[in-house]
C-alpha cells in the first residue's frame, strides 16, 4: 500500500513538472487534450518505473542526508534521460530542436526540488505527529519533553540528533551541541546551535535556562578517543554539580561486533588518588653526596629499584651496579638509562641477594660506597603461601646485603622497608620487619664507631603503579569494562607515587648521614589519611570518563590470606618522632642485639633448607614480638640481653 501511495505521488509529481516546463518554455503537446494526457502518461510512467528499477523505493526517507539527495538526483537523470529520449517519438517533441536540452535540465532540477520537498513535508509531518503522540502520558496528561545536551565530535552529535529525532520512543530535545574538539568551527549542526567546548557547559546551561529550554541530561561521545581523562573528569564533574543526568552512546564498531570497546588507561592520573599534594624533595642535599661517588642498587629490574636508578642517574654518580636476579627486567632498566644517561657508567649484576658468594663477588668487583635495597618478595598472598621463599628473601638476601655493607666498607646501605612491616599479620610483613630489626640492629653496633657503615630503613606504603599492585589491576579492569575487584568494603591503605617513594628513600637517607641521626631509626613519610580502596575504585572509574555501578561494577572478592584490613605507619613498640625534614617522621623503637637476632636468623636459615614451612612460620611471627615484650625489656641494655637471652632460649631453643 506504502508503495503504490509512493509511486503514484512521484507519478503525479513527473507529468505535473514534465507539464510546467513545457509551458514555460511556450511548447505545449499538441495533438488535443486527450492526447497530451496520453503522452504525459507515458512520460511518467516509464520516469516512475525507472525510479524503481534503480531500486529509489527500497530505501527510507525518513532521514534525508547529503549521501540520500545523490541518490535521489541519480534516479531522476536515469529516469528523465529514458523517458526524453522514448519522447523523441513524438513530432512535437522532435520539433524543440535545439533547446531540448535546457528543457531537460530544467526537468531535472524542477523534480528534484519536488520530489525531495515531498519527501521533507513527509518527514516532518511523521514528526510532528510522534511528538503529539509522545507529549501524552499513560495516563492521558500532558509529559514535558526533557531537554538535552550532546558533547562529542560533529559527525557523531550530528548522528545522535537525527536518531534521537527518528526514535519513535525518545521524548527529547537537543537544544544544543558542546563539540570536544573545538578546532571544529561550526554554527549549527542539525538545526541544533553548538554552543562551545566541554568547559561551556555551566555557562551553555545558564543560558538555556534563560531561554526556558534547561536541559536535564548530557549524552556524551563514550569511543575510548579523543579528549584525555583530565578533560573528560573534569566534564563530568560540571555535570554532577549542575545536577545534570549523564548519558554514553558507545562506539558503534564495538557495539556491531558485540564487544566492548577497549579504552586507553595509560594516561590515566593516578596522582589524583592521593588526596593530598604529592611530596617533593629538594635534590640538592642528594646532589651533594651521591655526585661522583659509586652506587650499587638492588632489585634495580623492579617498580622502586628502576625509579631508583633514574634518580640516582639525574644527579650524576661515577657509577651504577644494577643487581637483579630477573635477566629480562635487568635488560630492561639497562637499555633504558643508558639511553637517557649516556655520561654515566652502568654495571649489570645478574645476582639474587640470596646468593652470599655471588653477592660478595658483586661488592668486591665494584666496591659500592652506597647501596640501595630495593630486591624484595612483595606480594602478599604469594608470601604467604610461600613462607620458605618469603623468609629467602626478605630475610637471608636482606642480612646477605647488610652484612657485604659492613664486610666491603661502604658508607651506607638504605633498605627499602613496607607498612605491612607494623604490627604484621602476614608473612610478607614478618619477613620485612624481620629485616628492620636486623639492620636496626647493625646500625646500632656502629653507635661509638664514627666509620662504621650507617644502616638506615626507609618505610612507606602502597606505590600508585608499581607491579602487581592495585592500581595496575584496576587500570586492566577498565579497560576491559570488567568490573573492579576489591578484597572488603571497608578495606584502606596509604598510598604514594613512585616518586615521592624514591624521593623519600633518597632525602631521608642522605639527612641522615649528613646530619648524623640518632641510629636505629626508621624513616616514615606523612602519607596523610589512608585512602579507602572501595573509594579509589570509584575515584578510578571516574576518571576515565566513566560512572561507577553503570558502566563498570565493584565487585568485592573477600581478604586474601595474611591480608590486613587495615594498614599502619608505627609500630605498637616505636615511638613517633618529628624529625627535621618536612614531611618525614622517625619511628624509634626497642631493638633485639644483634648477637640473638643473628641467631635467629641462622636457625631460619636452616630451615628453609630444609623447607620446614610451619616450623619458619612460627619463629618469623615470635621473632617479631621480640621487641614488644614484656615491661622487662625496658631494662638497661646489660639486663636487656641477658632477659632477650633467656627469652630466645625458651620461644626458640636456639641459644645454648
Amino acid at each position: 500500500m506504502r508503495l503504490a501511495i509512493v509511486m503514484s505521488l512521484d507519478f503525479l509529481a513527473v507529468a505535473a513538472t514534465m507539464l510546467l516546463v513545457l509551458g514555460l518554455v511556450g511548447s505545449p503537446l499538441r495533438g488535443g487534450l486527450l492526447t497530451g494526457i496520453a503522452y504525459t502518461g507515458l512520460f511518467a510512467a516509464i520516469v516512475t518505473s525507472v525510479f524503481y528499477l534503480a531500486g529509489l523505493y527500497g530505501q527510507s526517507w525518513r532521514y534525508m542526508r547529503f549521501r540520500d539527495w545523490l541518490t535521489l538526483g541519480q534516479a531522476i537523470v536515469l529516469g528523465l534521460a529514458a523517458a526524453w529520449i522514448a519522447a523523441l517519438a513524438v513530432p512535437s517533441i522532435r520539433a524543440l530542436g535545439n533547446a531540448l536540452p535546457a528543457i531537460a535540465i530544467l526537468h531535472v532540477s524542477t523534480l528534484l526540488v519536488t520530489m525531495g520537498s515531498m519527501r521533507a513535508v513527509r518527514r516532518y509531518m511523521r514528526e510532528r505527529r510522534q511528538a503529539r503522540q509522545l507529549s501524552i502520558g499513560t495516563d492521558g496528561q500532558q509529559r514535558p519533553k526533557r531537554y538535552v545536551l550532546l558533547h562529542g565530535p560533529p559527525e557523531w552529535a550530528s548522528s545522535v540528533i537525527e536518531l534521537i529525532r527518528g526514535d519513535a520512543k525518545a521524548n527529547l530535545d537537543v537544544v544544543g551541541v558542546l563539540l570536544s574538539d573545538q578546532r571544529d568551527f561550526i554554527g549549527r549542526l542539525s538545526g541544533v546551535p553548538v554552543l562551545g567546548g566541554g568547559e561551556m557547559l555551566p555557562a551553555a546551561t545558564i543560558m538555556l535556562e534563560e531561554r526556558r529550554k534547561k536541559p536535564s541530561a548530557l549524552i556524551i561521545c563514550d569511543d575510548g578517543q579523543g579528549e584525555n581523562y583530565g578533560d573528560r573528569a573534569r566534564l563530568i564533574e560540571r555535570a554532577r554539580k549542575l545536577g545534570l543526568e549523564l548519558g554514553r552512546v558507545t562506539d558503534p564498531w564495538s557495539q556491531l561486533l558485540q564487544a566492548s570497546p577497549k579504552i586507553d588507561i595509560e594516561g590515566l592520573p593516578t596522582t589524583q588518588l592521593l588526596g593530598r599534594e604529592e611530596y617533593s624533595m629538594d635534590q640538592r642535599i642528594v646532589e651533594s653526596l651521591i655526585r661522583g661517588r659509586r652506587v650499587l642498587v638492588t632489585g634495580a629490574g623492579g617498580t622502586i629499584g628502576g625509579e631508583l636508578v633514574k634518580q640516582l642517574a639525574e644527579i650524576n654518580p661515577a657509577e651504577i651496579a644494577l643487581l637483579d636476579h630477573a635477566e629480562h627486567s635487568l635488560y630492561q632498566i639497562e637499555i633504558e638509562v643508558r639511553q637517557r644517561f649516556p655520561t654515566v657508567v652502568f654495571h649489570q649484576v645478574l645476582c639474587s641477594v640470596r646468593d652470599r658468594n655471588a653477592l660478595r663477588a658483586a661488592f668486591q668487583r665494584y666496591r659500592p660506597e652506597f647501596v640501595f635495597h630495593a630486591a624484595a618478595l612483595k606480594h602478599v598472598p604469594i608470601v604467604e603461601v610461600n613462607p620458605c621463599a618469603g623468609v629467602h628473601t626478605n630475610v637471608i638476601g636482606t642480612r646477605n646485603v647488610a652484612d657485604a655493607v659492613c664486610e666491603f666498607g661502604v658508607k651506607a646501605m638504605v633498605q627499602v622497608s613496607t607498612d605491612k612491616a607494623v604490627n604484621p599479620v602476614g608473612m610478607m610483613g614478618a619477613t620485612k620487619r624481620v629485616g628492620e630489626l636486623y639492620c636496626q640492629a647493625l646500625d646500632l653496633c656502629g653507635v661509638d664507631d664514627p666509620d662504621a657503615p650507617r644502616y638506615i630503613t626507609v618505610r612507606f606504603g602502597n606505590v600508585l603503579g608499581s607491579s602487581g599492585s592495585i592500581v595496575p589491576l584496576f587500570k586492566r579492569q577498565i579497560a576491559e569494562r570488567q568490573p573492579l575487584t576489591v578484597t572488603h568494603p571497608e578495606i584502606t591503605r596509604f598510598f604514594m607515587t613512585v616518586k615521592e617513594a624514591v624521593q623519600l628513600i633518597l632525602r631521608s637517607s642522605c639527612d641522615a648521614l649528613q646530619k648524623d641521626t640518632m641510629r636505629g631509626s626508621i624513616y616514615v613519610l606523612d602519607m596523610g589519611k589512608p585512602v579507602r580502596i572501595l573509594d579509589m575504585a570509584r575515584q578510578m572509574i571516574r576518571l576515565a570518563g566513566l560512572e561507577p555501578e553503570i558502566d563498570i561494577g565493584i565487585r568485592i572478592v573477600g581478604l586474601r590470606p595474611g591480608e590486613k584490613l587495615y594498614e599502619q605507619l608505627f609500630d605498637t613498640c616505636e615511638e613517633r618522632v618529628e624529625s627535621e625534614i618536612e614531611g618525614i617522621f622517625e619511628a624509634r623503637s626497642r631493638p633485639i642485639p644483634l648477637p640473638l637476632i643473628s641467631e635467629a636468623i641462622d636457625r631460619l636459615h636452616q630451615l628453609v633448607l630444609g623447607g620446614e614451612e610451619e616450623e619458619i612460620k612460627r619463629i618469623t611471627h615470635n621473632l617479631i614480638k621480640l621487641p614488644n615484650g614484656s615491661a622487662d625489656t625496658a631494662l638497661p641494655f646489660g639486663n636487656f640481653s641477658s632477659h632477650m637471652a633467656r627469652f630466645m632460649r625458651e620461644r626458640f631453643m636456639v641459644v645454648s
